[in-house]
């Protein structure tokens, strides 16, 4: 093609593009009509300090939002559900803003009453991307604060799942903890000084004054600060085994024990030092795996997904109605880009659905009137009606979301089983220890069993485990790569087989390559063939329009369009026609590698646009690595239109599966498990989510993390996709920078029970071992795992 290259110019808003449009305003340059509308409600309000924090720092508003979306705020009933407090003077209300992305956005959204004075407050979480506002419900309304924040480009985002009962988010009960046991170890630590360095005699009422302090210290790590281990240790007895908690609570229920003794029949000053630090070093080490990945949800139903209220139309009225009062014979009004909710029949309207989300295929399929559209479809084009059939619960996309909500069985981490042989051993030399030393010398079974609770105390195993897999966890999360738990590293770890989903995971759905075969075109047919493109809604076209622009502007007269055929329109008394081989020319062509849209001028064929899915960049390269270790598998909702091109890429030892359907991703999953081989599922839409909740590691891959994934093990960013063999060995190494710490942590305890079991090893040796010992392990694991990370050029 042989055409001129507009000057690119950038929006002052948005920073993007400026492709169909420029529209200036006092020397600024904007994308379009929304771009402009914001700039102008922040410099009226005298707010353009937004664009002096950071270069473009808005959104694109290309997407208008239609004037009355969030009409359904004003029904009391949904708002009551929303808010999470209300007086007689103002209302508390707390929205997911997607948009949040700089300290631009923070500065405004915390500057919201400068352009409403009723918002008395508002405060931005930027890990979470959510504001709470707090706003004076008697001079403006729910409904004005919404449309607000979406006037200035930051629409909230209210889904179904919104008035479900929230979960906890954070266990805020084991920062408590954590506080109490740090503030009392601390003091306890300072005040057993006198204990460590030994005491005259004139000193003896300082020292049992201290002792005192230390008991009183010490009740609430002993009541409140241990309440963890205790209930994992009662969980596990009451289920008929011993898990690596019973020992440490045993550990913590007899080192409080003999220094309560101690203090109060004035023998000695106790372990209350040991104790709590026993239960600080485990709680840090929880809260650090905890804290990794608190801030994002890898659990998800159908309804977050789902609007919270759609139009229903009843005597000519349209009505805005909560998801779940929806009834089957009612007729709701979509509108452009709104997501399908419930399974219906067209009975207006010409509808272009986007069913990627949920079988994986790219392009948008055309419904007439009288078809069925199923739950889960995006409408791409103008406004549709649709007559309810079925209820939500009992929709199309329902039943797909529940097909993967089939719970795996719980998976035992290798550190649990090697607890359990570890507990009984303990046990056992406990028992042993306190009968030999009954019979020859009493005085001394007291001791053994207290020294070897506490010497063979598996904190150290414990601890290691846990700041491992909180460093690994934090690595990864640094690295884009966030995982539900610690667990999901081991399963990553034993992995033999890869599942790829195509469509959105090893291509991106923001890019298409456009590859045109023919006669060149000169600037004016260029222009006229995007002229016409422009006039249709169809994908492809609007694809085209986009490729083909000029800076001249062609009129397009008698303008035609064959639904699923083709276009054609009459340009600078030219006809231009559109679409496919059949339409075109008259002849079919079979496509095998991608879209195919033919050109004709005045009725002679110019040439024709393949149109390919955009793979990311590096992919072919990654999986190439990837192969060397592991068996790989590619499932697409696609056609087979890319088969020829995969397989060269990617070689015939990789399996292609096109045509799936989320049933069948789900059992080819099932299939290779079956054959005992472990797999890591790696997908990007509602199509997978059976295959991720089925697999033994699910990642979902997102463009960003805020965007809405399947429940998933892991959730991982696109761009990041090109790491993942880095990722898998660091999951390896995981396991064996736990087992060496293991073998030390053996090591450690064959020495000390050894002195133990003899009688020669007081308890207060024993105390200052057992956190030495913890803490040069800790220090291994940790600096061991990170100097791998290093190398793998992770941190």
């Amino acid at each position: 093609m042989n055409m001129s290259v507009k000057p690119t110019v950038k929006c002052y808003h948005c920073g993007e593009e400026c492709i169909n449009e420029t529209i200036q305003l006092a020397d600024k340059n904007f994308c379009c009509q929304g771009c402009k509308t914001v700039y102008q409600v922040l410099n009226q309000s005298d707010l353009c300090d937004y664009y002096e924090l950071n270069q473009n720092p808005g959104t694109s508003q290309r997407i208008s939002v239609r004037k009355d979306k969030f009409s359904f705020l004003d029904d009391e009933k949904i708002e009551q559900q929303l808010i999470s407090f209300r007086n007689t003077e103002q209302t508390h209300i707390t929205f997911y803003l997607p948009q949040i992305h700089c300290s631009s956005c923070l500065w405004l959204l915390e500057n919201l009453h400068r352009l409403n004075a009723a918002v008395i407050s508002s405060r931005v979480n930027f890990t979470r991307k959510e504001v709470a506002i707090v706003f004076d419900h008697r001079s403006t309304s729910l409904r004005s604060v919404a449309e607000l924040l979406t006037s200035i480009g930051y629409e909230p985002y209210i889904s179904l799942q919104n008035l479900q009962q929230a979960k906890p988010r954070i266990q805020r009960s084991l920062i408590y903890q954590l506080g109490v046991a740090g503030f009392c170890f601390a003091n306890i630590m300072l005040m057993s000084f006198p204990e460590y360095l030994g005491l005259e005699e004139a000193e003896k009422s300082m020292q049992s004054l201290f002792r005192y302090f230390n008991l009183i210290l010490a009740i609430p790590v002993f009541l409140y600060s241990s309440l963890p281990f205790y209930q994992s240790a009662w969980g596990s007895l009451k289920h008929k085994y011993l898990n690596i908690d019973a020992p440490i609570a045993l550990a913590i229920i007899m080192t409080f024990g003999r220094s309560l003794y101690e203090v109060l029949s004035n023998t000695g000053g106790g372990y209350f030092d040991s104790m709590s630090g026993i239960v600080f070093f485990m709680l840090v080490g929880r809260v650090l795996q905890e804290k990794t990945y608190q801030q994002l949800s890898f659990e998800r139903d159908y309804t977050s997904y789902f609007p919270i209220a759609v139009t229903v139309l009843k005597d000519k009225k349209e009505i805005p109605t909560a998801l779940p009062d929806i009834k089957a014979g009612d007729t709701i009004l979509l509108h452009n880009e709104e997501l399908i909710p419930v399974d219906g029949l067209l009975t207006k309207g010409k509808a272009f659905i986007d069913y990627s989300f949920v079988t994986g295929e790219s392009l948008p399929v055309l419904k007439e009137m009288g078809e069925l559209l199923y739950a889960g479809g995006k409408q791409t084009g103008g406004n549709i009606e649709m007559l309810v059939m079925k209820e939500v619960s009992q929709s199309y996309l329902t039943r797909l979301w529940n097909n993967g909500e089939k719970a795996k069985p719980e998976k035992i981490s290798f550190v649990d089983g090697l607890s359990r042989y570890f507990t009984w051993i303990v046990f056992a030399l406990a028992a042993i220890g306190a009968l030999y030393w009954s019979f020859y010398d009493g005085g001394k079974a007291w001791n053994v069993v207290t020294t070897i609770l506490i010497v063979a105390c598996p904190c150290a195993l414990l601890l290691s485990n846990s700041f491992t897999n909180g460093n690994v966890l934090r690595i990864l999360s640094k690295n884009k790569l966030y995982l539900r738990n610690a667990q999901t590293i081991e399963e990553m770890a034993k992995a033999i087989h890869l599942v790829f989903d195509k469509t959105g995971t090893l291509t991106t759905t923001e890019e298409q390559e456009i590859a045109y075969t023919g006669e060149p075109f000169n600037d004016e047919i260029a222009g006229s063939v995007a002229a016409v493109a422009a006039q249709s809604t169809h994908p492809l076209s609007k694809l085209l329009a986009k490729e083909l622009r000029t800076n001249e502007t062609y009129e397009v007269r008698q303008f035609s369009e064959t639904t699923g055929r083709g276009i054609s329109g009459i340009v600078n008394h030219r006809i231009i026609t559109l679409g496919s081989a059949e339409f075109v020319t008259g002849e079919e062509v079979t496509v095998f590698n991608g879209s195919s849209v033919y050109v004709s001028v005045d009725g002679i064929l110019f040439g024709h646009f393949c149109i390919r899915n955009h793979y990311r960049p590096s992919i072919f390269q990654q999986i190439g690595e990837l192969r060397k270790q592991y068996r790989i598998s590619i499932l697409s909702g696609d056609n087979e239109s890319e088969r020829l091109k995969l397989q060269q890429e990617l070689g015939m030892d990789v399996k292609l599966f096109f045509n799936q359907q989320p049933h069948d991703k789900l059992n080819y999953i099932k299939q290779l498990q079956e054959k005992g081989q472990k797999v890591i599922m790696i997908g990007d839409g509602l199509n997978d989510a059976g295959a991720l909740k089925q697999s033994d590691a699910g990642i979902a891959v997102t463009e960003s993390t805020n965007n809405f994934t399947p429940a998933s093990d892991g959730i991982l960013e696109a761009d990041r996709l090109s790491r993942l063999s880095s990722y898998l060995l660091f999951t390896k190494a995981n396991k064996q920078v736990v087992i060496a710490s293991f073998v030390l942590s053996i090591v450690y305890n064959i020495i000390g029970l050894t002195f133990a079991l003899q009688g020669i090893l007081s308890p207060l040796v024993a105390a200052i071992l057992m956190p030495s010992s913890s803490i040069s392990i800790i220090l291994l694991t940790f600096g061991a795992s990170s100097l791998y990370a290093r190398f793998l050029r992770l941190n």
